[in-house]
């Protein structure tokens, strides 16, 4: 894959964060001078990603003001934004028109360190319709929930964790033919997506080694902003 692409999921409410993102996405939240946001966008273009689709939801027009179409960080961004809330795989089935035949996944409160061509080298020499990263976690910066076996996701449920040791790292990699499994205009979320293609063996594993960040909640908005002052 020569252009790599990959959509930000970017709709949540971001209620955890309280009164931080009541008038503000929790991509625009501000660390150390820049928005959340411009810290994924540099880190995947230094992972040679040039091509992004932004899935907006709620106050996602913040997100567009201040992104635009990215030529000003030197790449292209498109946008799909939701009127009513459609979940983390009913967004990326409202942006169909704009994926391409092969599309990574990023949620937008997440900052993660992948070998985006490894990754896609793996899929496409798997022959199948989705990698999904994953980390061995054992319960350290959150709940594991996901058990593989021989690269294989075997299990995966956010509520009902026991027996995992490996979390999803929060970075995947789809053919777009999985997108025929998600219902048009319905809430639906990749965990729903996931456990369809477990039942046919399509998910594939791909093992980082490299804790992950996140902004989601108060505690990781602290560690992210921690690891972002030190490497500036």
């Amino acid at each position: 894959m020569n252009n790599m692409q990959i959509a930000i999921i970017a709709g949540g409410l971001g209620t955890r964060l309280g009164p931080i993102t009541k008038n503000t996405p929790k991509s625009m939240i501000m660390i150390s001078g820049k928005p959340f946001i411009e810290y994924q966008i540099h880190l995947l273009k230094k992972a040679g990603i040039n091509n992004i689709v932004m899935c907006l939801g709620h106050q996602g027009e913040l997100i567009h003001d201040y992104c635009g179409d990215g030529s000003k960080f030197g790449l292209n961004i498109k946008y799909s934004c939701e009127s009513n809330p459609l979940d983390t795989a009913g967004a990326l089935k409202l942006a169909e028109h704009l994926l391409e035949d092969y599309f990574f996944t990023l949620y937008g409160d997440s900052y993660m360190f992948v070998d985006f061509y490894d990754m896609s080298t793996r899929l496409l020499s798997k022959n199948k319709l989705a990698l999904m990263s994953v980390y061995k976690n054992n319960n350290q910066f959150d709940r594991s929930n996901t058990i593989i076996d021989n690269e294989v996701v075997t299990y995966y449920n956010k509520e009902k964790s026991e027996g995992c040791n490996y979390i999803d790292y929060g970075v995947n990699l789809f053919n777009k033919d999985v997108l025929r499994y998600i219902p048009e205009n319905t809430p639906y979320s990749l965990g729903t997506l996931f456990a369809k293609l477990i039942e046919q063996k399509e998910l594939f594993a791909y093992q980082v080694e490299k804790r992950f960040y996140e902004i989601g909640s108060f505690y990781g908005l602290k560690e992210f902003t921690k690891y972002i002052e030190a490497v500036q």
